[in-house]
């Protein structure tokens, strides 16, 4: 079979963990790819087999990890959507069975153990990618267009926001207070804000951060800013909470010509939430007018100011359709284990920074950057 043969058989697929993200994201999506099958899900959950099945009547199951490592020549990707703890000893296991891997972000709790990571794919020549669904979000996509086509200028401020109103802990990993599990608001939904700044606007030189516990009974940050300074001069403000009584812009972009204010969240998580699938040649990821951002200057969008600006189509289809032809050779690593890196030290230095209320220099990553960029 040649890399780019147009008859060679579909790539199969491993996915460990079926929980919210397994289920929600990466078997519909993988699913959904061309040139993908979901082959095997792992989990020992006898609910979650009985929801694999229903949902992928031909899909194999397995109770452990180590059942893939055993069978690995009969596989071609593993995907790990897994507690954060898991991600580096699973990923490592899956790379030393030589296996491509696709893992969840954060890709570890440290960008040392990220970049460990790295050069151990690298070593055996496979495949490791971060799945950072969000360079795929519809707003994202608009934003990125206009930048590269100069109609806001030279871009001053970026404000981004990922927020939520759920005063109530739900509990679960994800809030824990201990440290082993990476929960907390920075490491999970500040690793979506973090790198798509990075992706924007390049290598972070100084960050500042606040974070806090809100809610009665949280042991997680579920309220944290993160101010960064970019090499090229850019500064950006995001906001993570699940604190929020009323919701701020998603994206609030001013530049020397225009500013561009969006306001909503891509649609694609919810309609994957409520059992939508992707299907080729059919729309997905649309939003309707009224969600449109607005580009303009000297007044507020919310009185009328500025011009309406349709939303691009979100794409996370696009994710696992180059994480393909990554592994078969004929495209690069949509999302790299290095370029997740450079996100996890702005993560760092943001946890230091609001803990000892400084702020926090870096010593940016040249080859890191061009790769972010590239």
């Amino acid at each position: 079979m040649t890399p780019n043969a147009p008859d060679a058989p579909p790539l199969r697929v491993a996915l460990v963990g079926y929980g919210l993200a397994g289920s929600v994201f990466h078997a519909p999506l993988v699913s959904a790819t061309e040139g993908l099958v979901l082959d095997t899900v792992v989990t020992s959950n006898g609910e979650r087999r009985a929801e694999a099945l229903a949902a992928f009547p031909d899909v194999r199951l397995a109770g452990s990890p180590d059942e893939l490592w055993e069978r690995a020549d009969e596989l071609d990707i593993v995907v790990i959507a897994t507690p954060n703890r898991t991600h580096v000893p699973l990923a490592t296991a899956a790379l030393k069975a030589g296996l491509p891997v696709v893992v969840d972000k954060p890709v570890a709790g440290t960008a040392a153990e990220a970049r460990e990571l790295a050069a151990l794919a690298e070593e055996r020549g496979l495949l490791l990618s971060v799945f950072q669904n969000r360079r795929w979000d519809n707003d994202f996509r608009t934003l990125a267009g206009l930048i590269a086509g100069g109609q806001l200028g030279e871009v001053q401020r970026f404000e981004s926001r990922f927020e939520r109103w759920r005063p109530q802990p739900k509990g679960g990993w994800r809030e824990s207070g201990d440290p082993d599990e990476i929960g907390g608001l920075l490491y999970d939904l500040g690793s979506h804000v973090v790198d798509q700044a990075l992706v924007l606007f390049g290598a972070a030189v100084q960050v500042y951060a606040e974070s806090d516990v809100r809610r009665p009974g949280a042991a997680a940050d579920d309220d944290t800013f993160i101010a960064i300074t970019h090499e090229n001069g850019v500064r950006s403000h995001l906001y993570v909470s699940a604190t929020t009584a009323q919701l701020g812009p998603r994206f609030r972009v001013l530049g020397s010509k225009a500013g561009y204010v969006k306001y909503g969240l891509d649609p694609q998580e919810a309609a994957l939430r409520e059992g939508l699938r992707p299907v080729a040649g059919e729309p997905w990821g649309e939003e309707a007018e009224g969600l449109w951002g607005r580009l303009g200057s000297g007044e507020s969008p919310l009185t009328g100011g500025g011009d309406p600006v349709r939303t691009l189509p979100g794409d996370y289809p696009a994710y696992y359709a180059a994480v393909a032809a990554a592994v078969r050779g004929t495209g690069r690593n949509p999302v790299t284990a290095l370029q997740a890196a450079a996100a996890l030290d702005v993560l760092e230095a943001a946890r230091r920074s609001a803990r000892e209320g400084v702020s926090v220099t870096l010593l940016p990553h040249h080859d890191e950057e061009e790769e972010q960029r590239a």
